[in-house]
């Protein structure tokens, strides 16, 4: 196991592992105990009382995050004909219309963070289950990434924005991320509002009691700061 260094065992040492702060006071503190050179990520950890191996317990569903993410989102479109000069003019970064495309996805470039298909598109996408499915890159309607051509301006253009797919693992986890560390404390606020009333809402039929055990929210590298999860509830997004 490797040993922490100085840095993070000084972060560390500002937050009380014991106590459950609230959302602003958690993300004010992992912004101070950010210890990368680079500009973190922060992330948002939370334990469910879900059982993963039951379909009436299953969460997936997507979030647009108010003030996005923080970097350049590369999104690729799988279409034909019509669909794919929509996607070009729409601002895609990259359109697999051809074999050609198909077959450098296949040998593994992934030159992208979301792909969005056209359902006449996915007969094709199908074959590259194995290349895009183990990176959550596989086109799904659930997760708005398989739409009509006519919403495809829509659909890349919150992609870009900042939405982000959020799914129960298979250790009944969800992890996503909602910005980087040098987002002001409002505008993370704000992110982790519009994400936990995505999750409350896509609370499944099959979860009984307790939903969210905990929730923890920590940037790249730095310790984890425990958030009441009863006081994220409807959350206000102030804009």
């Amino acid at each position: 196991m490797a040993k922490h260094g100085k840095k993070y065992k000084a972060a560390l040492a500002k937050v009380d592992l014991e106590k459950e702060y609230s959302v602003r006071e958690a993300i004010a503190l992992a912004k101070d105990t950010s210890i990368t050179k680079f500009d973190s990520t922060v992330e948002v950890h939370m334990r469910t009382a879900l059982d993963p191996r039951q379909a009436d317990q299953q969460v997936r569903d997507v979030v647009v995050l108010p003030h996005g993410l923080g970097k350049t989102v590369r999104v690729l479109v799988f279409a034909q004909g019509e669909g794919a000069a929509a996607a070009r003019s729409a601002g895609a970064d990259l359109v697999a219309d051809d074999d050609e495309t198909l077959k450098k996805i296949e040998g593994g470039m992934l030159d992208f963070d979301v792909a969005i298909a056209t359902p006449d598109a996915m007969g094709k996408v199908g074959r590259l289950g194995r290349v895009l499915g183990p990176r959550g890159l596989m086109p799904n309607p659930k997760a708005g990434t398989v739409v009509n051509s006519a919403d495809l301006p829509r659909a890349i253009k919150e992609a870009k924005a900042g939405r982000v797919e959020f799914r129960l693992d298979k250790t009944a986890n969800i992890h996503v991320s909602v910005g980087k560390a040098s987002f002001s404390t409002d505008q993370l606020y704000d992110n982790f509002s519009a994400l936990m009333n995505a999750v409350h809402k896509a609370r499944p039929a099959g979860a009984k009691g307790e939903y969210i055990k905990r929730i923890t929210i920590t940037t790249t590298m730095g310790p984890g700061i425990k958030i009441n999860p009863a006081e994220t509830h409807k959350l206000e997004v102030v804009g």
